[in-house]
Parts: C-alpha cells; structure tokens; sequence
C-alpha cells in the first residue's frame, strides 16, 4: 500500500514466518521515531496491543493501537501520535489500510492538546529521571 501511495519507508522486518519477539523488531521502529529518522512509525503484531506498549517504552513515542480508522485518525489530532499499531489477527486488511491513511493524512490538531502532550512529557521526563 505505501508503495502505491508512492510513500518512502524502511521495512524493519520481519520475513519470517515463524514466531518472533516482538520487541525485537518494534523497538527500532519506535527509536527511529523518536531520533527523528521518520516522522511517522507504522508496526504491525498479533494483536497490536503488545506492539503499542513497546513503542511507548522508548521515550517520544506517543503510539496509537488502531482499531478503526477513526481511532487512527483521532490519535493523530488529538495526541500527537507518531506511531500507529495494528493488530492483524483483529483488524482486516481493508480495516488496516484505512488506519493507515487515517494515520497519514491526519495532522495534529494543536489547541487545547497542546497542554496535554506537554503533560504526557513531563510524566516521561519525570519516569526517565527516577
């Protein structure tokens, strides 16, 4: 899809058609992210749930696991979000693909959620400090 959309990205993996840990492969995404490599993270898992939590370890990351495509959408104008996680044995490709876009078309709305990211860095800031 990204690739019809003539959208640039790196792939981190995985080709493997085996289990893998998963931290394994969204950690790099997620830190990639946040040096400020790629505005935008995309990471896909079983469920999405295990991928969002990861990406949200590394410090920057506000990760967004979609459901529909107005969650998608709503995690980018309201929380900043610059990762996106799907869950492919609870999101068909179509439900997928319109996260996605959500996703990418989708700005940042500012206002009265600038207070509210601010908050969010302090919490990290604070965390990271303890």
């Amino acid at each position: 899809m990204l690739d019809d959309l003539g959208i640039e990205y790196r792939d981190f993996g995985t080709d493997s058609t085996e289990p893998v840990d998963y931290p394994d492969f969204i950690a790099p995404v997620a830190r990639a992210v946040s040096r400020g490599e790629y505005d935008r993270g995309i990471v896909l898992g079983g469920s999405g749930t295990g991928e969002a939590i990861v990406a949200n370890k590394i410090r920057g990351i506000r990760c967004v696991q979609a459901t529909n495509p107005v969650i998608a959408r709503l995690g980018r104008q309201h929380n900043d979000a610059n990762v996106v996680a799907i869950g492919a044995r609870v999101t068909n490709v179509e439900v997928a693909e319109a996260c996605v876009r959500e996703f990418l078309d989708a700005e940042f709305e500012g206002g009265r959620h600038v207070r509210r990211i601010a908050k969010i860095a302090a919490l990290e800031a604070e965390e990271a400090g303890r």
